[in-house]
């Protein structure tokens, strides 16, 4: 039986290449230069999987993550840095540090409604920190998917990132298997399997899901311009956002010109 993905990226977690701050923004350059150099073709991919215009993806997904990229560049070397705490008065004469330290092996497990974004996104925020990591795409985005696959694959080496490629047996394979983070973007009831499988293993999990997200519109607001936003807000993307509006609470005075 081949090695688990996540004991490989231990065995080069343990290198202590990934520790380096300058090591890591290289790596978050790389990965920038990579995806600049197809924004082409992941806007194509983009639009055979979700029919959605080139402006929007673009948007959307790519430069929201060049923009995340951007910033953890910037401020990584700070990020990293061990910051100094007070020292309880029961522990003198004793020193105290908060240290960031990167977990190891983090997995990514991303949704199909902003299939490049999530899947991208959350791992450069892994490498950012110091780790390695496995991306698991959605198999409901295939175009993408593959493209993603094809990226990373001529960026990184595999002991250091992987992707693989599949739907829910390759995932519950994947959950079965000890990683060190598992991040997971997707519904509540995906993510109730994805917890209690990473509870097997005490694997800390980040679970970004869906919610009720309301628009307040007060008596004073520009009626227009507010029903234009709120409209934007919850048509992009044909309304697949997770942070989209859910409902508007608006003051009586202004709710018959704001419908």
């Amino acid at each position: 039986m081949s090695t688990p993905i996540p004991e490989v990226q231990r065995a080069y977690f343990g290198t202590g290449a990934t520790l380096d701050v300058e090591f890591r923004r290289a790596q978050l350059a790389r990965l920038r230069e990579a995806v600049v150099r197809r924004e082409g073709e992941i806007l194509d991919a983009l639009k055979r999987d979700l029919g959605r215009p080139h402006a929007e993806s673009y948007m959307a997904e790519i430069a929201t993550l060049l923009a995340d990229v951007d910033r953890a560049r910037r401020h990584l070397r700070a990020w990293a840095r061990p910051r100094r705490q007070r020292t309880p008065l029961a522990l003198f004469p004793a020193r105290s540090w908060i240290r960031p330290e990167p977990y190891g092996s983090v997995l990514v497990i991303s949704p199909w409604n902003y299939p490049f974004l999530l899947a991208t996104a959350p791992l450069a925020a892994a490498l950012a920190a110091g780790n390695c990591a496995v991306v698991k795409p959605s198999e409901a985005a295939p175009h993408t998917s593959r493209l993603v696959e094809r990226i990373l694959g001529e960026t990184f080496e595999p002991a250091y990132v992987s992707v693989v490629q599949g739907g829910v047996p390759e995932t519950q394979a994947l959950l079965a298997q000890r990683f060190d983070y598992c991040f997971f973007t997707g519904s509540a009831r995906v993510a109730k399997l994805v917890m209690a499988a990473a509870a097997q293993h005490l694997t800390p999990v980040t679970l970004e899901l869906g919610g009720k997200n309301p628009c307040i519109v007060e008596r004073d607001a520009d009626v227009a311009l507010a029903a234009r936003r709120i409209a934007w807000g919850k048509f992009i993307n044909a309304g697949q956002t997770c942070i989209a509006p859910d409902f508007v609470l608006a003051h009586q005075a202004v709710k018959p010109a704001l419908l």
